[in-house]
């Protein structure tokens, strides 16, 4: 892969902002798995400091291209990747790319939470110790900071020392996002945090990405039509590994370009 790859296709993507300069370009990107291809020659500019959502339907390509900016598709067997990501003009596929960097810069939030079986602050500590940090009054002072930006230190800052599994399912997605951003990552990757949540916990996820966004740049993969309206600024329509529409949040739900955008955000199918 090279810079000087072109996309042959990029549909309409929102106008350029200068205060928020784009973060991710992928440029032609197509994956697949065996003889299977996921994603056709994606093209998308994703940009710093805004929620950007990524809808469609199951098995069009939405968590595929969300992996491939952290590179997590490179775990799994079979699978082939060509074009160009960029993070802040680096190509993140180069042979000199440092895997456990990138994934402290661009961090992950899956859909069902997955706490580490230890006590609340040593889910957030361990992390911490993998990119150096050992001092315990430095430990301190960031897991009670993350805690706070993850909306949950009131609730748990009597019983650190208790075992995670014993939070409820919206306290423990909180703490996997406390545990992302203790690491001080640009980008954080979500994908459908919420989907496992009752309608409060749901809610509380929501509101915690509208701060978070202030600090990080945040994509998130959501099924949730009315979700995306609520949370995102910018979001991409995706159906059968082709990126279909991107634009602003407001003219995707209100005035798409695409006929199949409009039939997919109106469910008229999906």
């Amino acid at each position: 892969m090279t810079e000087t790859i072109q996309s042959r296709h990029i549909p309409a993507s929102p106008e350029p902002d200068e205060a928020f300069p784009v973060i991710i370009r992928a440029r032609d990107l197509c994956l697949h798995y065996g003889q299977s291809q996921a994603l056709k020659s994606i093209g998308i500019d994703i940009r710093k400091n805004v929620v950007t959502a990524f809808i469609g339907p199951s098995g069009c390509g939405k968590s595929t291209l969300l992996r491939c900016l952290n590179r997590m598709n490179d775990l799994i067997d079979s699978v082939r990747i060509t074009g160009l990501v960029e993070i802040n003009g680096e190509d993140i596929y180069s042979p000199e790319v440092d895997l456990i960097e990138l994934r402290r810069q661009v961090g992950m939030v899956f859909q069902r939470s997955n706490p580490f079986p230890k006590s609340i602050y040593e889910n957030i500590a361990y992390a911490l110790r993998l990119h150096g940090t050992r001092a315990k009054t430095e430990l301190d002072e960031v897991i009670e900071r993350s805690l706070r930006q993850a909306a949950l230190w009131d609730e748990v800052k009597d019983r650190l020392h208790t075992s995670a599994l014993g939070l409820s399912g919206g306290q423990q997605q909180r703490l996997c996002i406390a545990r992302a951003i203790a690491i001080r990552p640009e980008i954080i990757l979500m994908d459908e945090p919420a989907s496992a949540l009752d309608p409060l916990a749901t809610a509380r996820i929501e509101e915690l990405i509208l701060e978070l966004k202030q600090q990080f740049t945040i994509v998130i993969v959501t099924h949730n039509m009315q979700q995306a309206t609520r949370i995102s600024d910018e979001t991409a329509f995706f159906y059968l590994g082709n990126l279909v529409e991107f634009d602003k949040t407001s003219k995707i739900f209100t005035n798409p370009t695409n006929k199949q955008t409009e039939d997919y955000v109106t469910g008229r199918f999906g």
